[in-house]
């Protein structure tokens, strides 16, 4: 494991459209600046990462993550700003490096980059892509992505996007690297991939026990090794929210995240979510949901298990209150945090 010090938490979002004290939904602009002001928030708790994630479709507000992650850099000082993913696939890699590495000079070198395919696709046919073309956008995409990494000239040709001969990019990194993960749901073709370039890979974790994901972390390990890199932290990032006892934090979230989850899963061949199953996810499963103590011990027992670097709790499952969100990450930073990395110490 690595040192309880060097673990990392965060929070994780996609611009859910939460509701107000009347129980009305906002509006995407007052979402977008909920999540801001639940960013600052996360800071001034010792959050350590938000990461922001790309959605193209009415119940997220966030579109551009970059953009939002820009607005909470300038009015917070340490946490780090991670997208949670960007959608390479349906994006252009020298622009995305650009948008980043503008989001780390203004944060003082606190951006980092999460790319993936997305498991969305409103994406493609809004910027006029094939979905034919899923697999080789994201293929040529990620590997050009990881030559622009080494920020000196660039010559690279693909199908699918015009060819570079000699090309700088700017701005460059202070740092001279722009800290980039893969999120990757579950496939060994996506960890190979995420290992052979060398990026930190995030598991998205979001239903079943946690510890049926260990044979792919042991596989991007081996992985690593095999193309002679050197180890890098694994994250994995799950939904939850925190509230002052089980029962309260359980009634905030149901109704909104059984509404998101039933909403995605018509399109998916889904059956609705019971309250049995919502029950069983939060003591079995990979919902992370309750009082403080809680949700740190079901943190600590899976950083443990699957022997982590870094876990995110996706806090914005829905329509949920904004004000219950807003608290559900000062406890989550003050209060659940602690907590856990005290079990680590103890372990």
């Amino acid at each position: 494991m690595d040192s309880i010090e060097n673990i990392e938490f965060g929070i994780d979002t996609f611009g859910d459209v939460p509701s107000g004290a009347n129980g009305q939904l906002l509006t995407q602009a007052q979402a977008i600046r909920a999540t801001v002001q639940e960013a600052m928030v996360a800071d001034q708790a010792g959050v350590d990462v938000i990461a922001v994630g790309e959605h193209h479709r009415p119940e997220y507000a966030i579109s551009s993550p970059e953009t939002v992650l820009a607005g909470i850099a300038t009015a917070t000082e340490s946490i780090r700003l991670s997208s949670g993913v960007t959608v390479l696939s349906s994006d252009d890699p020298v622009r995305v490096f650009q948008r980043f590495s503008t989001v780390d000079a203004l944060s003082n070198g606190r951006a980092e980059v999460m790319l993936g395919r997305g498991s969305f696709t409103e994406s493609f046919p809004l910027f006029g892509h094939d979905m034919a073309d899923y697999e080789i956008l994201f293929d040529e995409k990620i590997d050009l992505f990881h030559k622009l990494l080494d920020e000196r000239p660039v010559t690279w040709q693909g199908t699918k996007r015009p060819s570079l001969a000699d090309m700088d990019v700017f701005p460059k990194t202070e740092s001279g690297r722009l800290r980039t993960w893969v999120g990757v749901g579950g496939s060994p073709q996506s960890v190979i991939r995420t290992a052979h370039y060398g990026f930190r890979m995030m598991l998205a974790v979001i239903g079943g026990s946690p510890e049926r994901f260990a044979p792919y972390i042991d596989l991007y390990r081996r992985a690593n090794e095999q193309f002679g890199h050197q180890s890098t932290p694994v994250g994995l990032h799950s939904p939850g929210f925190v509230a002052d006892t089980d029962e309260l934090a359980r009634e905030a979230m149901f109704d909104a995240y059984k509404e998101q989850r039933d909403r995605i899963g018509a399109s998916r061949g889904w059956s609705p979510m019971s309250r049995e199953e919502f029950e069983h996810e939060a003591i079995e499963g990979s919902l992370y949901i309750g009082s403080p103590e809680t949700v740190a011990r079901k943190i600590a027992n899976t950083v443990k298990s699957l022997d982590i670097g870094r876990f995110d709790l996706i806090y914005s499952g829905g329509a949920v209150d904004a004000g219950a969100r807003l608290h559900a990450v000062a406890l989550y930073g003050s209060k659940v945090i602690p907590m856990v990395r005290e079990m680590l110490a103890q372990a």
